[in-house]
């Protein structure tokens, strides 16, 4: 006897695996979850079964994590890697549901210890991202709707309107961007507290409309590593590493940053000291999800708020490479919409946005009112 599952658990599974991964007969899907419904695992199976995939789950528990890595050692770390990444190799498909009973779960394990984490895992990670189809959601939990200032229910809600959204939408306008942004050389962006410049001659841009992220809506480039300069003061809180932030603000010097402060200084500064890559900048991109209206304190949602950017300390993407490598890679987010002071956004002189909005034919099908 099948169990049941919930209509909307099976729509978005459907989206998962036939649009954002695109499963074909005989591909390997590995489904990571964790504080995730065993009934959205489920649907996802009976998904990636009915298009002839094979799949395989791993259930991961944050608690048993923080664990883990508080008391391990390099040894340990490298040795469970090395698992993980020949798991990895053996899959063409890989789809990732993280739920947070505790976003701030990993808040009082050691910077030192953290280091050694990632370092040890980077290899999965990069073997993910560059050689599978692959795509990232979060799981709707009471504490995220805390942290949205949200009842549970509401935030459901929202979830599923924002997961299920309709992305092949957003196709024509961000190949207009695409488009704009790869005969783009310099780049000027003013706001409240910031005024920067830097250049993307040459670096590809990357439309991301569902494939990878879900929520998503943004594309994205980099920068030339040693062109920026200025000045960039974030509006939108963020947690990072298990630690909360607001208000940071970063100088960068030949496209270096050498100066950071926020409401967490100390803890700022030795994430950027991870490696000498994190105090560069690995992605610079334009978010514009309509149902994404106001930050959350979690990336994969803030990332894509409409009227937003975020320029990016640490690691580029080897498919819009500057030639950055680091261990970190932090999405921070500036919203540019009048409620939130506003700002433009200029390629080569040319305004491209003004307060949120595109501005252009082609650029202005990324506008809420084109996407809904």
């Amino acid at each position: 006897m099948k169990a049941m599952v919930h209509p909307l658990y099976e729509q978005l599974a459907a989206g998962l695996v036939g649009f954002s991964v695109n499963v074909q007969p005989g591909e390997h899907v590995l489904i990571d979850m964790a504080d995730t419904p065993k009934e959205m695992g489920i649907a996802l199976l009976r998904a990636i079964r009915e298009r002839g995939g094979l799949p395989f789950i791993h259930w991961q528990e944050p608690a048993l994590m923080r664990e883990f890595i508080r008391e391990g050692h390099l040894d340990g770390f490298n040795t469970q890697a090395a698992w993980e990444l020949a798991r990895m190799q053996g899959v063409q498909g890989y789809i990732a549901i993280r739920g947070a009973q505790n976003i701030f779960e990993q808040s009082d394990l050691s910077a030192e210890t953290l280091k050694h984490w990632l370092q040890a895992t980077k290899p999965v990670q990069d073997y993910r991202v560059n050689n599978t189809k692959w795509v990232v959601l979060r799981w709707p939990t009471p504490s995220m709707a805390q942290l949205a200032g949200m009842s549970t229910a509401a935030f459901e809600e929202f979830f599923f309107r924002v997961c299920t959204l309709d992305y092949s939408r957003m196709a024509p306008g961000m190949a207009a961007l695409k488009a704009r942004m790869e005969r783009a050389d310099k780049v000027h962006i003013t706001a409240q507290g910031t005024d920067l410049k830097f250049s993307i001659k040459g670096i590809s841009a990357i439309p991301c409309g569902g494939q990878h992220n879900i929520p998503d809506g943004e594309v994205f480039t980099a920068p030339v590593k040693e062109s920026v300069e200025g000045v960039i003061s974030y509006n939108t809180p963020t947690v990072y590493q298990g630690t909360a932030f607001d208000n940071v603000r970063l100088v960068f010097k030949a496209g270096k940053i050498v100066e950071a402060t926020s409401s967490n200084t100390k803890r700022l500064n030795e994430i950027l000291d991870t490696d000498p890559g994190a105090r560069y900048v690995g992605e610079f991109a334009l978010g514009f999800n309509p149902h994404v209206q106001e930050a959350m304190r979690d990336i994969l949602f803030d990332e894509k708020i409409a009227g937003s950017f975020h320029f990016t300390p640490g690691q580029a993407y080897e498919i819009a490479d500057n030639g950055n490598r680091s261990q970190v890679h932090w999405d921070l987010v500036c919203i540019q919409r009048p409620e939130h002071g506003g700002g433009e956004i200029r390629f080569d002189g040319e305004l491209i946005r003004k307060d949120g909005r595109f501005i252009g034919e082609g650029l202005v099908l990324l506008n809420p009112e084109n996407l809904v």
